[in-house]
């Protein structure tokens, strides 16, 4: 195993200590486990990362269309006989 060595801010050090007194679980084990969680997880691809922070982007919004209704619209208009099939 290598050794390395890191620094935290009061805060953490505080943080980190109360809660190896909490679970039982020394420092070092927690400092361990949570660069594996790190580490471990699946990498996302730009885009990707890109639509999951945009997710609920427009929740609330007062300004735009009723969606529901131009989508009913444009369903309408589209089963109407004459016009170009999708």
């Amino acid at each position: 195993m290598n050794s390395t060595q890191i620094y935290l801010s009061p805060a953490q050090q505080k943080a980190l200590k109360a809660l190896a007194a909490t679970t039982g679980r020394t420092q070092i084990e927690l400092i361990r486990d949570a660069i594996d969680r790190l580490v471990g997880q699946p990498k996302t691809s730009g885009r990707a990362s890109v639509i999951e922070r945009s997710a609920g982007l427009w929740k609330g919004r007062k300004d735009l269309p009723d969606f529901a209704a131009l989508r009913r619209e444009a369903d309408r208009v589209s089963t109407r006989p004459g016009s170009a099939a999708r």
